[in-house]
Parts: structure tokens; C-alpha cells; sequence
């Protein structure tokens, strides 16, 4: 095993600790020796303590005596064949390990990778990230040990949990930024569509889960016939022609019409399309996603065809919410006297 120290130089910063005051240990997974070693060097200027894991076969031959704090696995897809079966075998059985063990799983894959790696990974509520830069990886493991520290405090209720999501998105803007300044070489993430963000909650706040003031839907409200959905969906995009897309992005939203849209045409949505229908990059939609799913507004629904796979739907509650969303819209407007 290798160890990876922070150069001395004016911009290595002090040892990072995983906020209980303890030193920071990351465990790096890839194939690639090259990226071990620049993952590792980009970690310890950061102050974390890495250990060199090893290739992705590490994963599989023998027990994995030694994980770490966070756990770095690097898993793309190259070809069309998809992730081996063995290696996908490997990231399951990492998966219930770190799940048991406490510590932090972050995987990296890219698009061609992202459902296989998505339906593996269901135990230890991993970060995924897709076709990272350098910084993005910094951020992740920064991110995760921030999180790790704020659960050995105190349970992290949802407003914590969208809090944190809604900083860690702000410091990614940042990191995109540098990136595109310092002409950071080709294999960040990828743009799916334009890129749109905002990071300032509507007015009345984020809503995590379900309103406890939303009125309930009437009796018998029923979705709109999804073509209507799909015109809602065109019309959001169209304001791309007009307005500069920074101005807009509302992931959760775009992808809570998308799935009401797809519920009503009775196809099943991966987890790749779903994130392409958010419109912001694949990494940050996978965190609204997943925040989604923990608020119980999404559901993962298992491919019975293909274990490999797995769909997301709307809980039976958010149909019921989207049902009298839609309700409400068809009422008549009451005019001030």
C-alpha cells in the first residue's frame, strides 16, 4: 500500500480531520496506476491521508482489510459492452461492506456506466460522480467526510440534508468555473443540455419532501394526459432561445414532471434519462435524485428482467401531489371584490 503526502509547498493546507478531530484516510480504487497516484496527490494537498488500494480486482480477491474513511472507486465504461459482471459483483460487495463498516463510498463512472453502477450501489447511500475533473473528486471526498462529522453531532433532519446539497452545489459551480479557466483538460462532467443553475430556494423555501400545509388533492383528481406534461416540459426549455440558461434550473422540478409524464405514457425511466430530463450536470442530478429518494417522493423500482438495472417512479404520494398540483390548476381564479 502506498501512502500519499501533501507537497511542501505555500499552497498544501494542515491534516484534514473527518469532524470528530481525527485524521482524514481515503482508500483509492482504479485500474489506472497514473490516476491512483494523481487522485492520491490532489487529496493530500487537500490535507487527507490516502492509501493506494489498488485496480478494481483488488475489490474482489480477499477480504478488504483495510478501507478507510471514505472509500475512492473509479468505474468507467469503456466500449459498449458495459462494466463487467465481476467487477460489478465487486462494487456490490464494497457496497454492503462500507454500508456495514460506517465509512463513505465515492464512485466515479461515466453515462455509459451510470445505470450499471446506480442499481449495484443501494446499501451505503454512495456519492456518484460522472466524469469528474480533479476538483469535483477533492469536493466529493471534502463533502462526504463534512457529512460524516455533522451525523456524529446530531441526526441530520431534511432541512440539513438540502442545506448541505445546496452548498455542496455552489462549491461545484466554483469548481466547474476553475476548470473551465485553468482550460482543464477533456473528461469533466458532462453538460446534459445547457448548463442551468440556481441556487436560491423559490419563494416559501425548498420543498424536501411534502408540504405539511400543501392542501390535500381533491377527490378523484387525476393527472393530465401526459402530451399536456410533455408541452409543460417544451415550454421550460424553450425560454433557453430567449433568456441565458444560468438564470434558470430547477432539477427536482424538471425531474418530478418528467417521471409524471412518463407515468402517464406507462414507460419506465433509468436513471441516465432521468438525470438528461434535469438538465444540470449528471453528478448534481444524481444528488437531487438521491435526495429525492430519501424524502420519499422517488422510488427505485428493480429492472425484474435485469438485476443490473434499476428504474425511478413517483411514490404513490407524490402521484397524489402531482395529481392535485395539477388539480389546483384548472381551478378558477376567485377575483377580489
Amino acid at each position: 500500500m502506498l501512502t500519499h503526502t501533501s507537497p511542501a509547498d505555500d499552497f498544501s493546507y494542515g491534516c484534514a480531520d473527518d469532524g470528530a478531530g481525527l485524521p482524514a484516510r481515503v482508500a483509492i480504487f482504479a485500474e489506472d496506476e497514473r490516476l491512483r497516484r494523481q487522485i492520491g496527490a490532489d487529496l493530500g494537498g487537500a490535507g487527507f491521508r490516502s492509501i493506494d488500494g489498488g485496480n478494481l480486482r483488488s475489490l474482489l480477491e480477499g477480504p478488504i482489510a483495510l478501507l478507510g474513511d471514505v472509500v475512492v472507486v473509479d468505474c468507467p465504461v469503456s466500449g459498449a459492452r458495459g462494466i463487467d459482471a465481476m467487477i460489478l459483483a465487486g462494487l456490490a460487495r464494497l457496497d454492503m461492506r462500507v454500508a456495514r463498516s460506517g465509512a463513505k463510498l465515492i464512485v466515479a463512472t461515466n453515462l455509459a456506466g451510470l445505470d450499471d453502477v446506480f442499481a449495484v450501489l443501494d446499501q451505503s447511500n454512495p456519492q456518484i460522480l460522472v466524469s469528474p475533473s480533479r476538483a469535483e473528486r477533492v469536493i466529493a471526498v471534502g463533502r462526504v467526510m463534512g457529512e460524516a462529522g455533522a451525523a456524529r453531532l446530531r441526526e441530520m433532519g431534511e432541512e440539513d440534508r438540502v442545506a448541505l446539497l445546496r452548498l455542496s452545489q455552489q462549491v461545484e459551480a466554483i469548481a466547474h468555473s476553475l476548470d473551465r479557466l485553468s482550460h482543464a483538460p477533456a473528461g469533466g462532467s458532462p453538460v446534459l443540455g445547457e448548463f442551468k443553475r440556481d441556487y436560491h430556494a423559490p419563494e416559501g423555501g425548498l420543498v424536501a419532501g411534502f408540504g405539511a400545509a400543501a392542501p390535500r388533492p381533491q377527490e378523484g383528481a387525476a393527472l393530465p394526459d401526459p402530451q399536456v406534461v410533455r408541452q409543460i416540459i417544451a415550454n421550460r426549455q424553450a425560454r433557453n432561445r430567449f433568456f441565458d440558461p444560468a438564470l434558470f434550473g430547477d432539477p427536482a422540478w424538471d425531474m418530478l414532471l418528467d417521471l409524471t409524464a412518463a407515468h402517464g405514457e406507462g414507460v419506465q425511466v433509468s436513471v441516465t434519462s432521468l438525470c438528461i430530463a434535469a438538465g444540470v450536470p449528471a453528478t448534481t442530478a444524481l444528488r437531487w435524485l438521491t435526495q429525492m429518494v430519501e424524502s420519499g417522493i422517488f422510488v427505485r423500482v428493480p429492472d425484474p428482467a435485469d438485476r443490473r438495472r434499476a428504474f425511478i417512479a413517483l411514490s404513490e404520494k407524490a402521484l397524489a401531489a402531482m395529481s392535485g398540483y395539477f388539480a389546483s390548476l384548472r381551478q378558477p381564479v376567485l377575483q377580489a371584490a
